[in-house]
């Protein structure tokens, strides 16, 4: 399987099959929003977007980054929305890069997003689907983010090499300075335990996919075969 790995500003024509990553924390905060019931994810283009689909859509829930904001019903933290029921909702999200990444991949035949906590369901799929090429998005910091790197990396290892060892690509997340940013709170909509929770490899057994339905980017989860079938590959 050939691989890129390419910030946002890089993409100049749409990739067969795109993973976006953004580990701290859009798609950690997006897996966790499938966990709690969500039924799907609208990616938003910007703030008024979202807002104007909260106004038009009273029940559905918007989240950002940042700090609260009026009109939104949270931020963009896993910690925060774990406590959240999201039974058969829809969720509105609004982030600096992950959501950026997603919607200028929409023209590619397979988007998937990604963090640690979906990487070996996300890595089964792209197995399944038996791509020649996989661009891989980094979304933050300019292409430059090591935890998304470092997770795409890993990513990609495990599509091909089942055996991968998570533990040096999660130290370098661990180290990067989106981490060091949450935890010395820097970042505004923080909650403590975000870092750790971003962390967590393989948490939930599904991937997520994001497909162009009308005129939105839609976020769902994607079954994948059961993270404990060791078949061979």
């Amino acid at each position: 399987m050939d691989t890129r790995f390419l910030g946002i500003a890089e993409l100049v024509e749409a990739p067969s099959v795109a993973v976006v990553v953004d580990v701290m924390r859009a798609f950690t905060v997006a897996a966790w929003a499938f966990a709690q019931g969500a039924e799907k994810i609208v990616l938003a283009e910007s703030l008024d977007e979202a807002l104007a689909l909260k106004a038009r859509h009273p029940d559905w829930v918007a989240l950002k980054d940042g700090p609260p904001a009026p009109g939104f019903d949270t931020v963009n933290s896993p910690g925060l929305l774990r406590s959240i029921d999201l039974g058969g909702r829809t969720v509105v999200q609004k982030t600096t890069a992950g959501t950026v990444g997603a919607l200028a991949v929409k023209e590619a035949s397979l988007v998937l997003c990604a963090s640690f906590v979906v990487a070996e369901a996300t890595a089964r799929l792209l197995r399944t689907s038996e791509s020649d090429s996989v661009t891989f998005v980094v979304t933050g910091e300019d292409g430059q983010a090591d935890e998304d790197l470092a997770c795409a990396q890993y990513i990609a290892r495990r599509a091909t090499e089942a055996g991968t060892d998570a533990a040096e690509f999660l130290h370098r997340a661990a180290e990067s300075r989106a981490a060091a940013e949450l935890a010395e709170g820097v970042r505004q909509g923080v909650h403590p335990d975000d870092v750790a929770l971003c962390l967590e490899v393989d948490r939930f057994p599904f991937a997520m996919v994001a497909t162009l339905e009308g005129s939105l980017m839609i976020l769902r989860p994607a079954a994948v075969p059961s993270l404990t079938d060791d078949a061979p590959i």
